[in-house]
C-alpha cells in the first residue's frame, strides 16, 4: 500500500508564495508519475503539475511560469513551489502517484489533500 502525506497548505495573500510537500512511503522512482491535482468548490479535479520517473515535467497552462514541481529522491518527497499566487488558485490540492502495473492498467494513489486559500 502506498501512502502520500501532504503538507504546506494555508492562507496567503495574492502575489504570495507557498510550498507544498508530498512525502511518499516509497521512492518516487517507483511511480510512473507523481504530481499534484487541485479541486475548487463546484469544479472538477484538475492536474496542476506532474513529474515522471524520468524527470520530465508537465504543467497546466494556468500555472506555467508560476509553479514549479521538484523532487528530493533521498526523502521520497515531491514539492510544488507556488509563486505569484492568485485567488483562482484557491482549492484543495491533492498529491497523486500513478503506476502502470500492466499495459493498459493504471493505478492511482491519493493523499488526503491540503487546503490552499489565496485572498485578494
Amino acid at each position: 500500500q502506498v501512502q502520500l502525506v501532504e503538507s504546506g497548505g494555508g492562507l496567503v495573500q495574492a502575489g504570495g508564495s507557498l510550498r507544498l510537500s508530498c512525502a511518499a512511503s516509497r521512492s518516487a522512482f517507483s511511480f510512473n508519475a507523481i504530481g499534484w491535482y487541485r479541486q475548487a468548490p463546484g469544479k472538477q479535479r484538475e492536474l496542476v503539475a506532474a513529474i515522471s520517473s524520468g524527470g520530465s515535467t508537465n504543467y497546466t497552462d494556468s500555472v506555467k511560469g508560476r509553479f514549479a514541481i521538484s523532487r528530493d529522491n533521498a526523502k521520497n518527497t515531491v514539492y510544488l513551489q507556488m509563486n505569484s499566487l492568485k485567488p483562482e488558485d484557491t482549492a484543495v490540492y491533492y498529491c497523486n502517484a500513478r503506476i502502470h502495473p500492466r499495459p493498459g492498467i493504471e493505478v492511482d494513489y491519493w493523499g488526503q489533500g491540503t487546503q490552499v486559500t489565496v485572498s485578494s
